[in-house]
């Protein structure tokens, strides 16, 4: 038990819940995008346990175009994770890093990802977290699989199949036993020209009795990742939301960071409360990015570009965490 413990916590993808039966979640994030940019899935596997320590694994999928989602539940017992990688299987369905297997009656196919870009994690900061991975008590722990791969293969879902060879993909996690009381959360690998990424997220984070706003964001530009995270010095100088935008502005030594979101239409999704999908919240996959990214030493403007295809999430009593 103990070896899969520090092996996880190491390696955010891989299962954390090795000792946990009560009020504990974990799911892994799929986004996928077809070629042709006219289908949106998202695909979330993972197990939930409330606090009298009763438990149910699922598969929740939302279609960002029709604004439809789905939550296909199953035994506990039919989910099973490795205990040193990132490999799950739930029921007759298979996940990881480089696949996805399918097969359930609403719910088939295969897909395979190709040239992963992951978060850094050296063994002093491991993953998107930093050093608030080794604090045992946080209400919920965050992972990137993946900022950018490419995708092959096909959907079957609810009697319609969605061809996703030369797609574009995204992939993530979290655990812990609730999401935060107010969240902002975006991202999209969508721009003008291949090979850009960004991801951003604000958060109020319980800590100790009191609290504290968390922020991260992430913008990678072909072949390095830019950070902005609370624990490597950047500041969060804006966080506001209208009726329509989402506006984000973060900015350390050497860059500043503005995002502005432009909301679209949401679907509802399931999300954990005390460790059980009991919340509910609301994500779009077509919303827009207006990312600029500016270099502070050398005067000059990295990115200034326009997402499409973006996840928008805005949850919970978002005055907590404006600024």
């Amino acid at each position: 038990m103990f070896s899969k413990k520090i092996k996880a916590l190491f390696n955010p993808e891989n299962y954390h819940g090795w000792n946990r039966n009560k009020k504990y979640f974990e799911g892994w994030y799929y986004k996928l995008i077809s070629q042709d940019e006219t289908s949106a899935l998202a695909i979330i596997p993972g197990i939930a346990m409330d606090e009298k320590g009763e438990k149910q694994a699922f598969i929740q999928v939302l279609n960002g175009k029709s604004l439809e989602a789905e939550y296909y539940r199953f035994e506990a017992e039919s989910f099973q994770a490795h205990p040193s990688k990132f490999e799950l299987k739930l029921a007759d369905n298979f996940f990881s890093a480089s696949q996805i297997k399918l097969n359930h009656p609403e719910l088939k196919g295969e897909l395979h990802f190709k040239n992963q870009v992951g978060w850094p994690k050296p063994w002093y900061s491991p993953g998107i977290m930093g050093p608030f991975s080794f604090i045992p008590f946080m209400e919920c722990y965050h992972g990137i699989l993946s900022m950018d791969h490419k995708i092959e293969g096909q959907i079957h879902f609810k009697g319609v199949d969605y061809n996703f060879d030369g797609g574009r993909g995204y992939m993530e996690k979290d655990w812990g036993h609730s999401f935060p009381s107010a969240y902002i959360w975006m991202q999209s690998n969508h721009f003008s020209k291949s090979g850009i990424s960004v991801k951003a997220s604000v958060a109020k984070i319980p800590w100790l009795g009191s609290s504290f706003v968390g922020f991260i964001a992430g913008v990678w530009l072909k072949d390095r990742l830019i950070q902005f995270t609370t624990y490597n010095f950047t500041k969060l100088k804006k966080s506001r939301v209208s009726d329509h935008y989402v506006e984000i502005q973060m900015e350390n030594r050497n860059h500043r960071l503005k995002i502005i979101a432009t909301k679209s239409e949401a679907t509802s999704l399931a999300s954990p409360i005390a460790g059980f999908m009991d919340g509910r919240i609301s994500e779009s996959m077509t919303s827009k990015l207006e990312i600029e990214l500016f270099d502070k030493k050398k005067k000059v403007i990295l990115l200034k570009d326009i997402g499409k295809n973006a996840g928008l999430e805005v949850a919970g009593n978002i005055p907590e965490i404006q600024i």
